[in-house]
């Protein structure tokens, strides 16, 4: 029998664990059929593929965009001269590729040799480019022959925003885009970043963050040699549009290093070779380490009956390309000339400086009243005494700067000092 103590309690004061004893069940969840299951997976698996379809639309939307605001600083390009191993004295280093390794002439020895000339030749060409003119107009002869209008360019530089393309001029004449075909056979559209018509030299420019994952694995920079080095009998192979057509390659020797071509303000060292050419071809000269030691222009010495290949030195262009590369103008005063020689001082009496033999009608030397016999002493109160140096003081100024030319010029009573005010000017 209960207590009375039992019996005396109230509802209200039930011992705590009986009072609540309700919230102490367990709930159990319905049982999930195999279809129900199944049907949440599909689902689940649904939701993934439209979530992962928009992210990588959003990507590829964005990248552009995000490529523009978060792109690397514009790089100032630094090519730094090289030095003529004649001024300085020092002996000409033996260029690996030229050893004097005993080789025998038999057939296994040559298929060798043509590999692996063929291998350096593979390498070298990730640098090289065909930059053709985008007209809107249908090429009839391109779509018959597959030989578009191009000319042949080479990557000099690459400014974390751009890579730069070095090339030949005439591909600018009447035209104002232009697109760049790269190894993989992949084109962009080109800018022109700066030209030079008394070099003859183009700089285009393809903005990097357009450049695919597979074109980038198929290129490269070139490196840009000292020709100085180059002697006569190395051997150097062209890669580009000598024989008519972008792609053409041809391997020879240096025949000659003794000859320059004169252009106004300077002049530069020709290598001429014995590599087949058909007259307006244009390329690229390399060592056999694969690197630039001359460009072949279509304005080294416009002769039909040229047959052989001659490519301007690349290290006299050195300070020519560094200033293209960077957007700014060459400078340009407008006379040729040449180093007064001692047999000159001395048979005619003529002080040290540069001659003047011709005057562009139309250039800021003709402007200032520069004439032909005229000695130039000085740049800006530096001494010139060759063209060389000559050379080096005006591409040292800047387009549109006023500086002033001492010189000397013949008159009754022998040679008269005479001054020149010249405002540089470029020749684009």
């Amino acid at each position: 029998m209960p207590n009375d103590r039992d019996q005396n309690l109230n509802p209200e004061e039930e011992p705590e664990e009986k009072k609540y004893s309700f919230l102490q069940e367990t709930i159990k969840p319905k049982p999930v059929s195999r279809q129900q299951l199944a049907q949440q997976l599909v689902r689940i698996a649904i939701y993934g593929v439209i979530l992962g379809a928009f992210a990588c639309l959003g990507f590829f939307a964005l990248k552009p965009w995000m490529q523009d605001i978060f792109r690397g600083n514009l790089e100032t390009v630094s090519i730094p001269e090289d030095e003529d191993p004649e001024e300085t004295g020092e002996d000409v280093p033996e260029d690996e590729s030229q050893s004097d390794e005993d080789t025998t002439t038999n057939e296994d020895s040559y298929e060798k040799i043509m590999a692996s000339m063929n291998e350096r030749a593979a390498e070298a060409q990730k640098g090289i480019v065909s930059v053709k003119a985008v007209t809107g107009e249908m090429d009839w002869d391109a779509q018959m022959t597959g030989i578009n209008r191009s000319v042949t360019g080479v990557i000099a530089a690459d400014n974390g925003q751009e890579l730069l393309i070095l090339a030949d001029s005439s591909i600018c004449e009447k035209v104002k885009k232009w697109s760049v075909t790269f190894e993989d056979g992949a084109s962009y559209d080109a800018a022109l970043k700066k030209r030079d018509l008394n070099t003859g030299l183009a700089m285009f420019s393809v903005n990097r963050g357009n450049i695919t994952d597979a074109t980038w694995s198929a290129i490269k920079v070139s490196v840009l040699g000292n020709s100085n080095l180059v002697k006569q009998g190395d051997v150097v192979m062209s890669l580009g549009n000598m024989f008519g057509y972008p792609d053409g390659m041809g391997y020879g020797i240096v025949s000659s290093t003794d000859y320059r071509a004169a252009f106004y303000d300077g002049e530069c060292d020709v290598l001429s070779t014995d590599i087949a050419y058909e007259a307006g071809g244009t390329g690229v000269l390399f060592n056999m380490a694969g690197e630039v030691v001359g460009i072949v222009s279509s304005s080294v010495w416009k002769t039909e009956e040229q047959t052989s290949l001659n490519a301007y030195a690349i290290s006299d262009l050195k300070a020519v390309i560094e200033i293209m590369a960077n957007g700014e103008s060459v400078p340009y005063i407008g006379i040729h000339g040449t180093t007064v020689t001692q047999a000159l001082k001395d048979d005619q009496r003529m002080p040290s400086g540069v001659y003047v033999v011709d005057v562009d009608p139309d250039s800021p030397a003709m402007e200032a009243g520069i004439q032909s016999g005229d000695v130039i002493c000085q740049v800006d109160g530096k001494d010139v005494g060759s063209i060389s140096t000559y050379q080096s003081a005006v591409l040292e100024t800047a387009a549109g700067r006023i500086i002033r030319l001492q010189g000397r010029r013949l008159g009754a009573d022998g040679y008269v000092e005479v001054d020149f005010s010249v405002t540089v000017g470029s020749k684009e």
